[in-house]
């Protein structure tokens, strides 16, 4: 590689503004640098340490009392108009999880009925190819939390 003159003149300059610049530095200056970029380095790591530690708090007060995955099939939706096939499917799996996550649908003397909450994803997926051609089966994970809210997710890996 050939450099040129002008190149050659500003890589020179260069080092002798770095060599000007530690010699003007002394030493009290340094540790205060040093001391800084430590605390600025705490400070990061702290904070990242509160982000990563929210979301574990937060699982750990929902308390899963049940949790299962299951594949359900959504090929009954099919035999549908086709207009109609992506809220069937819904429809589908709504019925599945009822039936076998035994929601009780009637409440009796001082109990709630239960609720089924299907997930954003759930129903992304179901839609994604739109509302004619929804997926013929769906692995779903559903968990149920101490006060009987079910809650249906997309299955890990899906």
């Amino acid at each position: 590689m050939k450099q040129t003159a002008e190149e050659s003149e500003k890589t020179e300059e260069m080092k002798e503004t770095e060599d000007t610049v530690e010699v003007e530095e002394t030493g009290e200056v340094e540790e205060a640098n040093e001391t800084e970029e430590i605390e600025a380095e705490e400070e990061i790591v702290e904070e990242a340490v509160e982000e990563v530690e929210k979301p574990k708090r937060e699982e750990i007060e929902e308390e899963i009392v049940e949790e299962k995955i299951y594949t359900i099939p959504l090929g009954r939706s099919w035999i549908s108009p086709r207009k109609k096939r992506a809220p069937r499917a819904t429809r589908i799996v709504k019925k599945f999880i009822n039936r076998h996550m035994k929601i009780k649908t009637e409440a009796e003397e001082g109990e709630e009925t239960e609720r089924l909450v299907i997930s954003n994803q759930v129903n992304e997926k179901i839609w994604s190819r739109g509302i004619e051609k929804p997926p013929r089966k769906i692995r779903v994970r559903a968990v149920k939390d101490k006060e009987g809210v079910i809650t249906v997710y997309l299955a890990e890996g899906d």
